[in-house]
């Protein structure tokens, strides 16, 4: 057997048991890194660096169970899209009055980071009473929002701003992450 593919064979047999592990007793002794395994396996969109470092961080996490790491994510796109919309002022009051384009554009994206803001908001809502369906659409629509903000810049023929990109591309992928954590108990 070549190196590469005992590497392989072993890298799947550690994510199976990590989903596994992440699965059983309704999630009694998940951490972030298992559940995240377990998200992954189940999600190939998962990013399992991000969600394990995103969902770490967070101060529920030690203590979290599976369902609970489904709400920190919910949490964690609060959060994301509010460091967005602080992102968006910052830039809003740095444009000068005569770039009335890229100020449209930032100004529609602001309204959208607040209105993913408050999705992800239901949507840790909606996890909490245990209406996953509700939760996973909410998550979704955050992400929505998100895409809609990059879609602005493209029609507008703008590049946005790196920071702003960067919001996009963390709402998106904490939308996956959420509605795949959310999965495992669904």
């Amino acid at each position: 057997m070549m190196p590469s593919t005992a590497r392989a064979l072993a890298a799947a047999a550690l994510v199976a048991a990590a989903a596994a592990l992440a699965l059983s007793v309704d999630g009694v002794g998940a951490t972030p890194e298992t559940t995240c395994a377990a998200a992954a396996a189940r999600d190939r969109r998962v990013d399992y660096g991000f969600c394990v470092s995103r969902l770490s961080h967070h101060h529920d996490s030690p203590d979290a169970d599976t369902w609970a790491l489904a709400k920190v994510a919910a949490d964690v796109g609060v959060a994301t899209a509010g460091d967005a919309v602080y992102d968006i002022k910052a830039l809003l009051a740095t444009k000068p009055p005569g770039d009335a384009q890229a100020r449209a554009v930032l100004e529609q994206c602001q309204r959208l980071y607040d209105a993913a803001e408050s999705a992800f908001a239901e949507a840790y809502d909606a996890i909490n009473r245990r209406d996953y369906a509700a939760g996973k659409g909410k998550a979704a629509e955050a992400a929505s929002m998100a895409r809609r903000c990059d879609d602005a810049f493209a029609r507008a023929a703008l590049r946005p701003p790196p920071q702003v990109a960067r919001w996009g591309e963390e709402s998106a992928k904490i939308a996956v992450v959420c509605t795949a954590i959310t999965d495992l108990i669904d």
